[in-house]
């Protein structure tokens, strides 16, 4: 939720803590004393708190957001402390109607009255649109200001443009004239401060009515406004104790704020608003658009007297949420007896994402606890749902009615979505279900292939009657590539199922970014296939990898989602930018907005699922499930195209859309949020100018005007395709107070922007608007049925789509089990017509002569690694090689190969010696290395904390190597360093302890294990071919160590060679070499 009006006291709190303090800068400001009243307990400790009160006269307003508050008598002005308390004890606590809201007084806001002439009363608004800010100013206010904006002075501001539009020249210009010349700088530098807190602290909306101008200093007398609650997290200090108020007559109740505070602390979404508490209607519906539908018809058919709530879940609630939701409704419910007994309704449009089966286990198990109070109270339940394992949910629901012998009737996505509300309220029959069509069959069980090759797909061209080729206005085609940001495996695997469908010849997902992630890739499948997709940690890296992707898949959280995109837009290559997140603040979506529009870029959301173009590409999970892509015939394009706001709608056109036509040809939900990227005009022209496309469908909402530039298109003709159209929350115009439904956009700011005032403008502009939500299928089936008998559409035999297995954790979840691969490896693929190493054939390996470091870089780092690099490797193993047959590994190898071992037992008995005492020195030298030098630490700091800690320094010492005897393998290694390394920082750290440690005694010197170790570190960090982190990765995986055993190993084998060879017998250790220690 976005835009959310604040008390005045609240605003008043913002404005004066954070406007400018300089008098000179913020126009004389004068900052009045005030304070709330909320209790009887504040009313009397007043005197003591507020002393000043008694020495002045006051002002008392209610403070509950009533508008017109002082011609409904609620202020009080120019009285005594007496005055002001007797003012609140007559209302603190009282019920009073409003309109037709009633509601209890319980905020009231005491400050100093300001004497004033009439003609120092002014007004200013400043409000926030799609794309500019405007300031409002007229000299004249007060109560009996009239109609503002046909006196008020407008300063449009153009999002991006504040710095060059509110100077002191515009405002002047633009909103003073009018005010007396001689207030026109101390105005001026007020307004620039007002309008600065109002950008920085994120208002919506600000008004000032009166705005006091003295000679001597301002005033704002009377203070309304609204804040982005979406910006809360920003100020998460400050606005931490920060309380929105309910509209007023509609105070929380204790259920509502139970489902509130579950709200705050889940990521899903929560929502309940009671309406009338004794009312026999009641629903628990799932989805934000899909909630208010369902609003929309029960006050259509004549329920809204006994609708008793408005309240969605969404999100993908788990079963502990889902119950806790419904246990609360149904607690509500059963609290007052109906004489006609008591309805709920448990609906929903087609889940893209949630496991419906889940969510309907909770509301079950609150269902079954509550059993005798529903049938005390003679409760019929009616169910509609659709979406993942909505077949398993269904089941278990009509189960619970036979179990807790209460009538529920239950019905799937083959039954129209709000059909259940007529039945429910008795003016249609209770139907028995229509058959499911079952569409599990067009998944496979797995075959047992652990082929992970991506496989080419035949192609099969999509059917296009024109033999129409992709439009130049086309975001997406049959070979859009995209980037996923975020850990969204599902939602990726989801994509590539819908490839795979669509036969398209490559996965549409070339990459995935993760931040956070540790791994370089993650395996899919394609069909029965295993495939790699490649792991980023940053955008910048995919979009260089990736040079064919355009599309942006941003699952990034709100909190990050702003900033990944606006990184977005600095790639070119990027056209479309979906943004999932819902709730990023508005002042941020504006931006963005200016920026994609400035490039061409085109953003899809925020707060939305996306988008699908069947046979071509989806975003994310739009869609749902396999079973619901097949059963919409979404694997292939029809001829209806639509743009909707919900994201849960968009599935729910699908499903109608593929009953009443021949299926869908693209259709995006942008977003519910008050200013999405895109906007419905954006896609219809679109789709309006693809000739592939018939027929455009429009599901709109409550608030906002873009409907409107719709019907200006129409009545121009630049629309000319029949068009369906319903804008939701007509439910609206008959609630007595401000209902926030499921979107932060779906709230209406005027009459234009209701839903009834739209749906009555579209159809006077010639689009074909249906009564209620109950007949778009019908008129969309109608419009269809008109152009095929005109030959406009001609409708194509239906093609069957390849069948495509489930994944394992979702085929058990409904029966079917696609067997997983059991190794996963990335380096080696001998599968084809020749071997690779990590994607290189070992042709090119020969013929580049890229030698053992060549071959190590690329199964051990997988990546071709520069000539230096290589040869160090090689240079390792030559040193490492073998230092003799009395060290303990190739002692044990010499024991081994003379007792008759064989190569590779006495070579195991060697290894097995590689230790902390021998040859597994190097990790362990080069992380007690890096850590000194990573810490910032002398050499000196670093050889006393090792002495004071009673460590070795590991790679220091040898027993017969010094400074006088110096180890020539150092030496080689040295010179390599030396004349071949970029840099080397860890390298003369090292020497730089050698210095000091032989100091003490000779023979500390930097010894093999230790020069190879600090020198790999410097290749790995300085070398180029590795981030920060992969280095420090390798290092902990031990792959130190590995250079030291695969050096060894050549020498070791050589000692097995040379016994054999030699024909040495077994070996038996002298006795007179062994010192018998017996026990007396």
């Amino acid at each position: 939720m976005a835009a959310r009006a604040i008390r005045e006291v609240q605003g008043l709190n913002v404005v004066y803590k954070h406007i400018n303090q300089n008098s000179g800068e913020n126009g004389n400001l004068s900052p009045i004393k005030y304070f709330a009243i909320e209790s009887q307990e504040d009313l009397e400790a007043a005197e003591h708190n507020h002393p000043w009160i008694l020495q002045e006269k006051l002002v008392c307003k209610v403070d509950q957001l009533v508008k017109r508050r002082a011609k409904s008598g609620l202020i009080r002005v120019n009285v005594d402390w007496n005055g002001a308390k007797a003012f609140i004890s007559e209302h603190l606590g009282k019920e009073i109607k409003i309109g037709e809201a009633s509601g209890t007084l319980h905020n009231f806001i005491v400050e100093p009255f300001v004497p004033h002439e009439q003609n120092e009363e002014a007004y200013i608004c400043i409000y926030s649109k799609r794309d500019h800010d405007a300031i409002l100013f007229t000299p004249e206010g007060g109560i009996d200001i009239g109609n503002v904006e046909e006196k008020a002075k407008v300063l449009t501001i153009p999002v991006g443009e504040e710095d060059s539009i509110v100077t002191d020249a515009n405002i002047i210009e633009t909103l003073l004239p009018g005010l007396d010349a001689s207030k026109h700088e101390r105005a001026t530098k007020f307004i620039k401060a007002l309008y600065e807190v109002y950008r920085r602290q994120y208002f919506t909306y600000m008004e000032v009515n009166p705005l006091v101008i003295t000679d001597a200093a301002i005033y704002m007398l009377d203070f309304a406004a609204k804040l982005d609650s979406a910006a809360d997290y920003i100020f998460a200090s400050e606005r931490a104790s920060l309380v929105y108020p309910p509209p007023f007559g509609r105070d929380a109740t204790a259920e509502e704020a139970k489902i509130m505070e579950m709200d705050s602390k889940t990521g899903a979404s929560l929502k309940l608003t009671i309406l009338n508490e004794t009312g026999r209607i009641w629903t628990m519906v799932a989805g934000g658009g899909a909630s208010v539908i369902y609003a929309d018809t029960i006050v259509e058919l004549g329920g809204v007297k006994e609708l008793a709530n408005y309240g969605e879940y969404s999100g993908a609630p788990n079963e502990v949420q889902t119950y806790e939701y419904a246990k609360a409704i149904i607690d509500l419910m059963c609290k007052h007896p109906h004489p006609d007994g008591k309805v709920l309704i448990i609906g929903g449009g087609i889940a893209n994402f949630t496991n419906v089966a889940d969510t309907l286990k909770g509301i079950i198990r609150a269902i079954r606890e509550a059993k005798n109070k529903l049938k005390e109270n003679d409760t019929k339940i009616f169910v509609r749902r659709g979406g993942p394992n909505h077949l398993e949910g269904l089941r278990l629901m009509r189960e619970l009615g036979g179990q807790i012998d209460l009538p529920i009737h239950v019905y799937g996505p083959e039954t129209h979505m709000t059909a259940i509300v007529a039945m429910a309220l008795g003016q249609e029959p209770i139907e028995d279900p229509k058959p499911t069509e079952v569409t599990t069959g067009n998944f496979l069980l797995p075959s047992m292939s652990w082929d992970t090759l991506t496989p080419r797909t035949p192609v099969v061209e999509a059917r296009s009657p024109s033999g129409h080729a992709a439009a130049v206005n086309d975001l997406f085609t049959k070979k859009t590539r995209s980037i996923v940001y975020g850990r969204q495996f599902v939602a990726c695997q989801g994509m590539l199922d819908f490839d795979y469908v669509c036969t398209r010849e490559q996965p549409s997902v070339a990459c995935i970014v993760d931040p956070f992630n540790t791994a370089p890739r993650k395996d899919f499948y394609w069909g029965s296939k295993q495939v790699f997709i490649p792991i980023y940690k940053s955008l910048k890296e995919a979009c260089d990898k990736h040079a064919d992707v355009d599309v942006l898949v941003n699952f990034a959280s709100l909190r990050s989602a702003y900033d990944v995109s606006l990184e977005a837009l600095n790639h070119k290559q990027l056209r479309t930018i979906a943004i999932i997140a819902e709730g990023i603040p508005e002042n941020m979506t504006r931006q963005l907005n200016k920026k994609a529009k400035d490039l061409g870029v085109t953003i899809i959301g925020p707060a939305t699922v996306g988008g699908i173009k069947p046979g071509c590409f989806r975003i994310g999970n739009t869609g749902g499930m396999m079973d619901n892509i097949i059963r919409s015939k979404l694997y292939r394009p029809g001829s209806v195209a639509y743009v909707s706001r919900s994201g849960g709608m968009s599935n729910e056109l699908n499903n109608i859309v593929s009953l009443q036509t021949n299926g869908v040809y693209e259709g995006v939900a942008i977003g519910g949020d008050r200013y999405p990227g895109t906007t419905f005009m954006d896609h219809l022209l679109r789709y309006h100018d693809d000739p592939e496309v018939k027929m455009l469908v429009l599901l709109g909402e409550v608030g906002g005007v873009e409907e409107y530039e719709v019907c200006e298109a129409m009545t121009s003709g630049r629309i000319q395709k029949p068009l369906i159209a319903w804008c939701i929350g007509t439910c609206s115009d008959m609630f007595t107070t401000d209902v926030q439904f499921g979107h932060a956009g779906a709230s209406a700011g005027g009459e234009a922007e209701t839903a009834t005032a739209k749906n009555k403008a579209l159809a006077s502009a010639g689009a074909v608007v249906p009564r209620s939500f109950n007949e778009f299928g019908r008129k969309i089936g109608e419009v269809y049925q008109d152009l095929v008998e005109r030959g406009i559409i001609v409708p194509q035999p239906e093609v069957p789509p390849p069948p495509v297995p489930m994944d394992y954790a979702w085929a058990r979840e409904v029966g079917l089990i696609r067997r997983p691969a059991t190794f996963l490896t990335s380096i080696t693929d001998e599968r084809g017509d020749e071997l690779m190493y990590s994607g290189v054939r070992i042709s090119e390996i020969v013929k580049g002569n890229k030698g053992i470091g060549g071959t190590l870089g690329l199964l051990w780092f997988q990546r071709e690694l520069p000539e230096y690099f290589c040869k160090f490797l090689e240079l390792c193993l030559i040193v490492t090689a073998d230092h003799g047959p009395a060290v303990s590994g190739a002692h044990n190898t010499i024991v081994a190969a003379r007792a008759g071992k064989d190569l590779v037992s006495s070579l195991a008995s060697g290894l097995l010696t590689i230790g902390p005492r021998f040859g597994g020195a190097l990790n362990a030298a080069a992380e007690q290395f890096s850590h000194a030098f990573d810490a910032n630490k002398t050499p000196q700091e670093f050889v006393v904390e090792m002495k004071k800690k009673n460590e070795y320094i590991m790679g220091i010492g040898h027993r017969v190597k010094s400074l006088d005897n110096p180890d020539s393998r150092v030496t080689i290694v040295k010179d390599f360093v030396r004349t071949q390394f970029p840099k080397s920082p860890l390298f003369d750290f090292a020497l730089e302890v050698e210095k000091i440690t032989t100091s003490k005694r000779g023979n500390l010197i930097l010894n093999v294990d230790g020069a190879i170790a600090v020198a790999f570190v410097d290749l790995l960090r300085e070398s180029g071919q590795f981030t920060r982190e992969e280095a420090d990765k390798y290092i902990h995986m031990g792959i130190l160590n590995a250079i030291f055993v695969l050096g060894r190993t050549a020498g070791f084998i050589g000692h097995y060679v040379d016994q054999c060879r030699l024909d040495q017998g077994l070996y038996r250790h002298p006795w007179d070499d062994i010192n018998y220690i017996m026990p007396h």
